[in-house]
């Protein structure tokens, strides 16, 4: 691809990659409560599904689930239950005066280990199969069909990858800078309730909104 395409895929990809969403939204909850250390294997679970669906859909998958309705339906279905339950899970989480809580939402534990702030990431990020739809929509956009395609391919991936980490550490470091406040019982029941209401209007919101 030339550097003009490049440019265009980076310009594209990171005005998306701002729009809030369920891993932003995530990545920002375990920035408060786990700081920014612990919270980059939240990051790192984000990140490994979206280069998974990525691939996916570079290998042609998309194009399957497209002619599948019934399997497309079914998996966005499981995401979109995925994403209430979190924010119910949130919502319902009591709040206590110390800002820790439990990674898979909020309810008050002790912080959990790494893996299961990366499962989380992982499960949120993954919850919805219409991104391998959109990455099959997007990639072959910015791809030049008379050069070899996994370079180039490649190339956007790592490209994608940096651009989707920037923002999470962006809204990482901005949770983080809001933790402290969740010291108070009434500001971190509220937070719970803010982004418990969010996550059932994202899973609302991939339940109901068809291609």
């Amino acid at each position: 691809m030339s550097l003009h395409t490049w440019w265009l895929f980076v310009a594209t990809v990171f005005v998306v990659s701002a729009i809030p969403g369920p891993n932003m939204l995530l990545v920002m909850t375990h920035g408060a409560q786990h700081g920014l250390r612990r919270s980059s294997a939240t990051m790192a679970g984000c990140l490994s599904a979206l280069v998974l669906m990525l691939s996916v859909s570079a290998a042609g998958l998309g194009v399957f689930l497209e002619a599948w309705p019934a399997m497309f339906n079914g998996l966005r279905m499981i995401g979109a239950a995925y994403l209430v339950y979190l924010g119910v899970k949130s919502w319902r989480a009591p709040a206590d005066e110390a800002p820790v809580h439990d990674a898979d939402m909020l309810a008050a534990k002790p912080a959990r280990s790494r893996f299961a702030l990366f499962r989380n990431g992982f499960l949120v990020a993954g919850s919805n199969p219409k991104a391998i739809l959109f990455a099959a929509a997007l990639l072959p956009q910015f791809i030049d069909a008379s050069r070899p395609t996994l370079p180039q391919f490649g190339v956007l991936v790592a490209t994608f990858a940096v651009i989707e980490v920037s923002w999470y550490l962006v809204y990482a470091g901005f949770g983080t800078r809001i933790g402290a406040r969740l010291k108070s019982r009434n500001v971190a029941k509220a937070f719970n309730r803010l982004t418990g209401g969010v996550f059932v209007g994202f899973g609302a919101m991939m339940a109901l909104v068809r291609r």
